[in-house]
């Protein structure tokens, strides 16, 4: 053998050999041989260790404990992937690409990305099952879409999702070292500005060069909801968002460009209610505050916008099979291009 990785001419059996240096541990030891082309997971190898599926000398060794030496011989089963539990369901999709292991989906809003017990049909995931059929190859060797970022279910926009293990382990790596751009545009209560002194006073807040403001917090569950996200200082996971003022209305609204260094749940809301700009229509954390009549009717259709008013506007990353950089953009829908038209209008 030649390295530490080889196909067996048998369909779904892999070779790997220990490598000098390897853990000592078997399931530690195959992680470091596997080749990144083969997208095996450590809790993947560890199911599969479970289930009989490595051996050594034909015999099935079953404790990931196990102690390795190098120049062991280890086969490694790849079983076909498994059917989900999850019903595919006939949903139409705007897909904005796709090839073998990727898709990026326009999603609109009212749809959940994922079942869930209060949403167990219907969801993107549903449709995907029905919509990519026979070329999902697997994720962590189930036949199931791979869901590495979210939005709200009244959320619209972009997003991406793995149809291969491969694709799922690039993609989720990139998003862990926050190298995918996702900008949103929001539509917000006032207008985030420098020279607020209230917002420079706020824990966590400050202005970069060309007024763009940086909220850094950490972000929990609420301590009495928990369908909530709070800021919180002391626990909790790290969160970063940009924003930028692309145009006010009448100083009581404005259109706003966000974008995610991090990525937690309801990040931007929390965030930009934090600051005191809450996003229009949001029902969970936007508060009491009403746009004024400074706006004449454009104040009754953004007191009257039935969900919050944001958008996945743009997503780029790079292809994690072939390298290629890729950029995607969607128009904003329709409910919010006639809020900012009524706001415009005053």
């Amino acid at each position: 053998m030649d390295g530490p990785f080889e196909d067996d001419d048998t369909v779904g059996l892999m070779t790997v050999v220990i490598g000098p240096d390897a853990p000592a541990r078997l399931d530690k030891a195959l992680a470091a041989a596997v080749p990144e082309k083969a997208a095996l997971s450590r809790s993947r190898l560890m199911r599969m260790i479970a289930e009989g599926a490595v051996s050594r000398a034909g015999l099935a060794v079953t404790d990931p404990k196990t102690r390795v030496a190098e120049g062991e011989v280890y086969a490694l089963r790849l079983d076909p992937a498994a059917a989900v539990e999850t019903r595919a369901e006939a949903i139409p999709l705007s897909v904005v690409w796709e090839d073998a292991d990727l898709v990026v989906i326009d999603k609109p809003v009212g749809m959940v990305v994922h079942p869930a017990p209060g949403s167990p049909s219907g969801t993107l995931v549903n449709a995907l099952l029905h919509h990519c059929g026979a070329s999902l190859s697997g994720i962590g060797g189930e036949r199931r879409p791979g869901i590495v970022h979210r939005i709200d279910k009244d959320t619209s926009g972009l997003l991406v999702v793995a149809k291969s293990d491969r694709a799922h382990h690039g993609l989720a790596r990139q998003f862990e070292d926050h190298s995918v751009a996702r900008h949103y545009l929001a539509v917000v209560q006032g207008v985030p500005q420098a020279s607020d002194a209230r917002l420079r006073g706020l824990r966590g807040i400050s202005f970069e060069a060309g007024g763009i403001l940086r909220i850094a917090t950490h972000l929990a569950r609420h301590r009495t909801d928990r369908q909530r996200q709070a800021v919180v200082w002391d626990q909790g996971r790290h969160a970063v968002t940009r924003a930028r003022v692309v145009e006010a209305f009448a100083g009581q609204a404005a259109l706003v460009d966000c974008w995610l260094e991090t990525g937690r749940t309801h990040q931007i809301r929390v965030h930009l209610a934090y600051a005191g700009h809450g996003l229009v229509g949001d029902p969970t954390y936007g508060g009491k505050r009403r746009l004024g009549a400074a706006l004449g009717a454009g104040a009754e259709v953004g007191n009257s916008f039935p969900r919050q008013a944001l958008h996945a506007a743009s997503l780029g990353f790079d292809h994690p099979v072939t390298g290629e950089r890729l950029e995607f953009f969607s128009p904003l829908p329709a409910d919010m291009a006639g809020l900012i038209a009524a706001l415009r209008a005053g």
